[in-house]
């Protein structure tokens, strides 16, 4: 239908500008910066690793550029590589890596490093060539810190952070301290790209911010998350595209956050299997969110919000004490829109002004089964709306037109609540 075709159209323009990375070169002393009243996170005892490049690196490197997984979506062809939908890292030559109390584990090289043990007070700092490839493999490490990232990452071209089929349980107890201009508000912080894989379980724990944040682009193909943050579970800037794992979320914030000036700011899922309960939104995008597939079970004062969403497929239940879904022109890059193509969506919405479907443009049905349950607003649009093909079922009610069940955008509420102490404070 027509509006396949503009749904492809703008995630297409997404995609093409979300794709120019942040490149950073930035280095730091072997002792991490802090302020003069602030609390230290990591000693001066600082160990340095540096792994003598391989003869197989330019293989790794082209495995990671090359060939890619020819999937059913054209995005997802250009979005993950080879090297990002393994779940499993070659550990041949890597080096081990021991966590230990009070210690700032520098990583310089590009490699693989396993890393292991317990500790508190330990940092993983990532401070590579813009160029290199980093794979860090979590074999049963357990890292809690006062106030800094478990894993800090400030340069690099690319950091895998790999489970095995372990758990390990990163924590950040303390409100987080700056490292000079770097505001490292999260568990693990990294300032470029990251991707997310593996067999086994992650756990974060972040009392005062976010729990995995980036500031370029994210990636997640595999593994199990178990998220509990102040603010928002998992962060981007640029981008973030989940392939596929097993996620359990409970934030302050929101679930999934990813915003950026201009037209980046994109969210896509292609599966995946989704536990989310926010005090904001469930999901949320500045520019574009398209879901492609995954099983969603969101609580949240909205479920999800963006600029344009599209949804392709999946099976996604919200309960929201807001606006269920929620198209907001947070940019003028694309049109203001919600589209369904497929998928069976079930929304329920508490009593007040709230809206099951929201959006200050328009509102395209092509397919797919809407199952709506509203005391007050099943949908609302300020533009058009357009029932072009699927069902949509109101209060248990099967409708041949989209109601227009109010006039003008929906109101926004629960953004700054939170879980004992209110948005920025412990959950």
């Amino acid at each position: 239908m027509k509006k396949n075709y503009i749904a492809s159209a703008f995630l297409m323009a997404a995609m093409a500008v979300s794709m120019t990375g942040c490149g950073n070169n930035s280095s730091v002393s072997e002792n991490t910066s802090k302020g003069t009243n602030a609390k230290t996170a990591v000693s001066d005892s600082t160990e340095t690793i540096e792994k003598t490049a391989k003869a197989d690196k330019a293989s790794s490197e082209n495995n990671d550029s090359a060939e890619i997984k020819q999937l059913s979506n054209n995005t997802q062809e250009t979005t993950f590589t080879e090297r990002d939908l393994e779940q499993t890292a070659d550990t041949s030559e890597a080096k081990n890596v021991t966590v230990a109390d009070n210690k700032t584990i520098d990583i310089t090289d590009e490699g693989v490093y396993t890393i292991s043990g317990n500790a508190e007070n330990c940092t993983i700092r990532v401070n590579a060539d813009d160029s290199a490839k980093v794979q860090l493999v979590l074999d049963g490490v357990s890292i809690t810190n006062d106030d800094f990232p478990a894993i800090y990452v400030l340069s690099a071209d690319k950091v895998f952070i790999t489970t095995t089929d372990s758990e390990n349980t990163l924590t950040v107890s303390g409100q987080f301290t700056a490292d000079g201009e770097n505001n490292t508000d999260a568990v693990i912080y990294s300032k470029d790209d990251i991707v997310l894989n593996g067999t086994g379980t992650l756990n974060v724990t972040s009392y005062y911010g976010n729990g995995i944040t980036s500031k370029d682009d994210m990636k997640i193909t595999g593994g199990t998350y178990n998220i509990k943050a102040a603010l928002d579970a998992f962060e981007a800037n640029d981008t973030i595209s989940v392939y596929d794992g097993n996620f359990n979320i409970t934030t302050n914030k929101d679930g999934f956050h990813c915003e950026n000036d201009e037209a980046e700011g994109s969210i896509t899922i292609s599966g995946g299997s989704f536990t989310i309960n926010s005090v904001s939104d469930g999901i949320q995008a500045c520019a574009v969110l398209q879901i492609d597939g995954g099983d969603f079970n969101i609580t949240a004062a909205e479920g999800l919000e963006a600029t344009y969403i599209v949804i392709n497929d999946g099976n996604i239940t919200i309960d929201a004490s807001d606006d269920g879904i929620n198209a907001v022109t947070n940019t003028n890059a694309y049109e203001t829109a919600i589209v369904f193509n497929g998928g069976n969506i079930n929304v329920s919405v508490g009593q007040g002004d709230t809206d099951a479907i929201d959006s200050n443009g328009s509102i395209y049905v092509n397919g797919g089964t809407i199952n709506v349950t509203a005391q007050m607003s099943s949908f609302d649009y300020d533009k058009t709306a357009e029932f072009n093909g699927g069902t949509i079922i109101v209060n248990g009610q099967e409708v041949s037109e989209i109601p227009q069940s109010m006039m003008g955008g929906g109101m926004r509420g629960g953004m700054n609540g939170g879980f004992g102490g209110g948005r920025g404070g412990r959950f």
